[in-house]
């Protein structure tokens, strides 16, 4: 397995991770035996970096990733966030991200992940009313305490990033990123580079429509969330169905299949990038790991962005606050 380096003094861990989310909710029912069966498969092939949430279930999804792992502590590398506070409404969110929560969340993770550390802790997404400086300081203190190795952030602006930065090291930025999803080309990922923190895309397939997989919103389960995003509906589908058929033809050309053409295009963006597709099977993980032996030249990178531009619609709507 190729390894990368998570920031600039940061750990190395696998070139590619494995976004644990639609393991419990979001994308249709789950499947809690397959789910195990592909984290485990993951490790064995060296795809050691997951990543999870306190939010995805709620709850349940650390709970699994902890089970899944359980006496192979030493070879994992765990990831998990907090900030998005959920209620009994599924709609019911909220954005908590003072110190104090912070601490209270990462003993929360902790005890449903059965470790006693955790290698990175992300601040999920940011209450705008509460200082960077403040949060960063709150979750420096868990590291001092031996209970977090290394700290991320999600889905902030680069000025966010920077003056998170002036407080304590930042190993990770989680955001999403893709071949058709590049808005931080133009300022966050420069920064991050900057700054000497790793970006880490979510979505790298683009929620599977770049993968080919998907023609139809009605092939999806009645309470997959994709149903209402922008990029699932009407005109904006017909758009990008067609972008997705043209990923294919260049995959083709090259070689392989359009999911491991848009992983090794992420991937190609530097060493400083290191993608966490969601998968939830077998079969996919060990598709998506082949991305790894793409090797695409600086001229197919080139055609690749060109031929392919920006999907039709906004961004999957968040479902707490994002920094504009």
């Amino acid at each position: 397995m190729r390894v990368r380096r998570l920031g600039r003094d940061g750990p190395w861990v696998s070139a590619m991770g494995l976004g644990c989310m639609g393991m419990s909710e979001f994308y249709g029912a789950a499947d809690e035996a397959e789910s195990m069966a592909t984290i485990r498969m993951a490790l064995d092939l060296g795809v050691t970096f997951l990543d999870t949430a306190d939010m995805y279930g709620p709850y349940t999804n650390e709970r699994l990733v902890g089970r899944a792992v359980a006496g192979r502590r030493q070879t994992v590398f765990l990831a998990t966030k907090f900030g998005v506070v959920r209620g009994r409404d599924p709609r019911d969110r909220r954005v908590n991200s003072t110190p104090g929560y912070a601490k209270r969340a990462c003993e929360a993770s902790l005890r449903r992940l059965g470790v006693d550390y955790l290698d990175l802790f992300y601040l999920h997404r940011r209450d705008p009313d509460v200082p960077i400086e403040e949060t960063i300081g709150g979750m420096s203190e868990l590291v001092a305490e031996g209970k977090v190795r290394y700290l991320g952030l999600s889905e902030v602006s680069s000025q966010t990033l920077r003056s998170a930065c002036a407080v304590g090291p930042i190993a990770a930025l989680q955001s999403e990123y893709s071949l058709w999803t590049r808005g931080l080309e133009r300022d966050i990922l420069p920064v991050a580079r900057e700054l000497g923190v790793a970006l880490v895309p979510y979505s790298p397939l683009g929620r599977g429509l770049l993968a080919g997989t998907i023609t139809s919103v009605r092939t999806l389960a009645v309470d997959d969330i994709r149903r209402d995003q922008p990029r699932f509906r009407g005109a904006n589908l017909a758009t990008n169905l067609a972008l997705a058929d043209r990923v294919r033809k260049l995959a083709g050309n090259i070689g392989c299949t359009p999911a491991q053409l848009a992983l090794a295009w992420v991937l190609a963006q530097g060493d400083t990038v290191i993608p966490i597709p969601g998968m939830r099977r077998v079969g996919h993980l060990q598709e998506n790991a082949g991305a790894l032996d793409v090797q695409l030249s600086a001229e197919q990178v080139r055609s690749i962005t060109e031929a392919v531009p920006e999907a039709a619609g906004a961004r999957a709507p968040d479902l707490s606050r994002l920094e504009k």
